[in-house]
């Protein structure tokens, strides 16, 4: 049975413990008031005035001391100095003063529950019942990928995507057979090995000259996809010094020479650019680049290319590429923002944010994912020149919470809505699946990768660290409520929240006894869903981070779903029109997005938490490992 501890479990619940101390003349009465000896010894005058005299010399020497004050352990309060030529009164005021003064909030604590060796949730992974359940459930995945990579294969090989219902490919990305990139690190983990050997095979053959001689991609769509995962495969197959998962397919060397050929010509963008934002667009050809139609980047795309192209830099040891993608965040950081909050459009050629639409959704989200990743993969607090990166997130996950945080009603599903008309206009209380992100983000800063558990052992929890994972579960609860409100069990592309202020009826999503069935919107044009990997990701990381084994049920029945109502019988995965209609009608899509995330995630999710651990990778928004700089360094 666990030790009782000073505070009750509302406040474990809360934020896991801020100590409250009572003051001394408390402690003494209440010692006083529960024991005979109070009545016994000062029924006495003898007792009486031995009481006066304790009062007396106590208050002495509390006014007399004239020490610096209490020190505050993990950095949670701000320093309190005695400067060398300060005067310190004597005359017994400042310790008077410091007698009275409020005591300092202590680093929060372990509960009771999570005190001492494994905690309540850690015992789930440690019953072998249970491990044999999620190793089965993991291989369940790894086989949802074979028959997804297999339609691929059959039908749309070399194609950027699958179109499994009509079983051809198409090229929306560029035409760089993006779902074999994507896939691949995908394979490496899962131990696919025939499907790494197939596509290793093919960006050993074909890639490099769809490069040299294909036409405009997108700069944000083929950094994330393409050159992420050349360089996961790089490290992963062995490349650096990496994990060497595999012996299958070419050389590391093979994957890297390719990425540097790729991001040479997309260099063009940011060396075009009139300014540090770079063009949206680049014709691989000619290694040229140009602005989007409407002039505009969004601010996520021109934020989310640092990952990638400082890893670049360190395993070429050639400084350009980070030196680069770096400018737009030196960059971004002397633009004015709304508590860290920003638009989602900046302008290449006046290198100023554009309109007032500020939201976490669509063309705002990585910019937040980023201001953080970027900063974790290059050592975090280790490395001083990128501090301010961390100070941006946090400022804006200040922004988040006081400007874009609110819950829903009856129930109480907190959600993150817009501002589409800057910090002036109405709050609107819309949230897109991609918002789903942020849990995982949230909790990832909190810890920095490790465990809540072993963060509060090591006491490197701040107060604000506490909160944003309390907002990071609350809000992937709100996530997963997106997918079982639905008939399908499956989330909408776009849902909204009923507010006291907006409400519309008879757009439910379909699970009549789905208790948050009145809490959530989801207009007819919404409905779609395209095999989206943010919740599955917020669940692997929350899963990882808290242990909590109720993240692997909520990501098994999402996957349960995908496979009862999107798969293919002839290979392959289709994105649906309407996840409130059984049987829902399908959409005849297959992102690579599926292959290299989602499946990835859950497969990671039933995964033991030293596959790919938190604090030695950094995951890229396509969800491709990179390590992180001290890891490489040390390992």
């Amino acid at each position: 049975m666990s030790d009782s501890l000073p505070y009750s479990m509302k406040d474990v619940k809360y934020d896991n413990a801020k100590f409250r101390q009572r003051s001394l003349y408390k402690v003494i009465n209440q010692t006083l008031l529960t024991r005979n000896i109070k009545r016994d010894w000062l029924s006495c005058s003898t007792g009486k005035f031995l009481a006066l005299v304790m009062l007396f010399g106590l208050a002495y020497l509390f006014m007399a001391h004239t020490s610096s004050g209490p020190q505050v352990s993990g950095g949670l309060a701000k320093d309190v100095m005695v400067n060398k030529g300060d005067k310190i009164n004597s005359d017994g005021i400042s310790g008077l003063r410091r007698f009275w003064r409020k005591p300092p909030r202590l680093p929060p604590r372990l509960s009771p529950d999570e005190k001492g060796g494994k905690n309540s949730f850690g015992r789930e992974a440690e019953n072998p019942s249970s491990r044999l359940k999620w190793v089965s459930r993991q291989q369940k995945v790894k086989d949802a990928f074979i028959h997804a990579w297999s339609g691929y294969k059959k039908h749309a090989m070399g194609y950027d995507e699958l179109m499994p219902v009509s079983q051809r490919g198409v090229d929306g990305l560029g035409g760089l057979g993006a779902t074999v990139v994507d896939a691949l690190d995908t394979a490496i983990i899962m131990g696919a090995d025939e499907i790494v050997s197939e596509a290793g095979l093919w960006i050993e053959t074909q890639l490099l000259d769809r490069i040299k001689h294909k036409g405009q991609v997108n700069l944000f769509e083929t950094t994330i996809r393409v050159l992420g995962g050349l360089l996961s495969a790089y490290h992963l197959s062995g490349g650096d010094e990496g994990m060497k998962l595999t012996r299958n397919g070419p050389k590391p060397t093979v994957y890297l020479d390719t990425a540097r050929d790729l991001a040479d010509r997309l260099l063009s963008a940011f060396t075009a650019s009139p300014t540090s934002v770079p063009y949206s667009d680049v014709i691989l050809r000619d290694s040229s680049a140009h602005p989007a139609p409407d002039g505009l980047s969004s601010t996520s795309e021109a934020s989310t290319l640092q990952l990638e192209f400082n890893y670049l830099s360190m395993v070429s040891g050639d400084p350009k590429y980070s030196l680069e993608a770096m400018k737009v965040l030196e960059h971004l950081k002397t633009l004015p923002k709304v508590e860290g909050l920003v638009p989602i459009y900046i302008s290449p050629q006046s290198g100023q944010f554009s309109g007032e639409n500020i939201r976490l959704g669509s063309r705002g989200d990585s910019y937040y994912e980023y201001l953080l990743k970027v900063w974790l993969h290059q050592g975090g607090s280790q490395n001083s020149n990128l501090t301010y990166l961390y100070e941006m997130y946090s400022e804006a996950m200040k922004g988040v919470r006081n400007r874009l945080v609110r819950k829903s009603v009856p129930n109480g599903l907190v959600f993150v809505g817009e501002l589409p008309y800057g910090s002036n206009g109405a709050f609107s209380p819309k949230m897109d699946h991609l918002v789903c992100f942020l849990p995982g983000t949230l909790a990832l800063g909190a810890t920095k990768g490790k465990t809540k558990e072993r963060a509060m052992k090591d006491d490197l929890l701040t107060f604000e660290d506490l909160e944003n994972l309390k907002l990071a579960e609350d809000l992937t609860h709100t996530c997963f409520q997106m997918y079982s409100v639905t008939s399908t069990g499956l989330a909408p592309e776009i849902a909204y929240f009923h507010t006291e202020e907006y409400s519309e009826e008879g757009l439910d999503g379909g699970n009549k006894i789905s208790k948050y069935l009145s809490d959530i919107i989801i207009k007819h044009a919404d409905r779609h869903n395209l095999l989206r990997p943010e919740t599955v990701e917020s669940l692997f990381v929350l899963y990882r981070i808290t242990e909590d084994p109720k993240y692997r049920e909520w990501g098994w029945q999402i996957f349960e779903a995908f496979e009862k109502y999107t798969k293919v019988d002839t290979g392959g995965y289709s994105s649906l029109d309407d996840v409130t209609h059984i049987p829902p009608r399908r959409r005849d899509k297959m992102e690579t997005f599926f292959l290299g995330e989602t499946l990835k995630y859950l497969y990671l999710l039933f995964s033991d938490s030293d596959v790919i651990p938190l604090d030695k990778f950094v995951f890229n928004t396509e969800a491709h490992p990179l390590p992180i700089k001290a890891a490489v360094r040390s390992s």
